[in-house]
């Protein structure tokens, strides 16, 4: 792909890449796809790519940069949902009632491939394998925001925030215990339904113990299996 412009094939990270080629879907059909692809961006840091109530007009994969997806909540509260890397799809939680129910916000100066989602629909209703790989990712999705609720120490919740994290990175070509958080304090915090004080001082419990260790946003994760037995149930199998 040349840089970032509006033309040319499936980034190296897409989504539709990673999920769909190892399962043998058709290549004629992802060439299709291609046509009802369009690279759009930069959204500089804070900008909305949707608002929450907006109706469903395209899904979003997320090519470099990272997203946040913020839900109201109650007293005009806010809540992160989730963060969105390059190669994950943003807007999945919409297909049901046809509206977004979140906001969509650049964390980072972002680019994404928007894909029209009537042209997707029919495409995917003529490939029932592609059709199964994007519910498969809608679950994921709300696996991953079933597995933040409970009551969780916040030790246990960053730590498995950050094995989480290093997983979806590995998935990328990237390590998996040397990585830049791309969200500061605040947002973890939110997200994780913490105080940003509080997430502060379970990384530095953490780094006391030489679990991981922190420079600004460098995390090192030193000691992954220590991560693993703490953040327990808060992983998958």
């Amino acid at each position: 792909m040349n840089g970032h412009g509006e033309t040319g094939g499936f980034c190296t990270t897409c989504v539709f890449g990673l999920q769909f080629v190892p399962h043998g879907i058709d290549r004629s059909l992802l060439d299709e796809l291609q046509l009802v692809m369009r690279h759009v961006g930069p959204f500089r840091r804070g900008a909305v790519v949707f608002r929450a109530g907006e109706p469903l007009r395209a899904l979003y994969a997320v090519r470099s940069g990272v997203l946040k997806t913020v839900y109201a909540g109650s007293a005009g509260r806010e809540y992160i949902a989730g963060f969105h890397l390059p190669g994950e799809m943003v807007g999945l939680a919409a297909i049901h009632a046809g509206r977004f129910p979140c906001d969509a916000v650049a964390v980072d100066t972002a680019y994404l491939c928007r894909f029209e989602f009537r042209s997707l629909t029919a495409l995917t209703a003529r490939a029932p394998a592609m059709q199964e790989q994007l519910l498969r990712l809608l679950s994921r999705d709300i696996g991953s925001a079933i597995l933040l609720a409970g009551d969780h120490s916040a030790d246990e919740r960053v730590a498995a925030f950050l094995i989480r994290l290093g997983r979806r990175f590995a998935a990328r070509g990237c390590s998996a215990s040397e990585f830049r958080l791309p969200m500061g304090r605040r947002d973890i915090a939110n997200h994780l339904g913490l105080a940003p004080e509080t997430v502060s001082r379970a990384f530095g419990r953490l780094q006391q113990q030489g679990w991981i260790r922190v420079r600004e946003r460098s995390v090192s994760l030193l000691r992954a299996d220590e991560l693993l037995r703490l953040a327990g149930a808060l992983l998958p199998a």
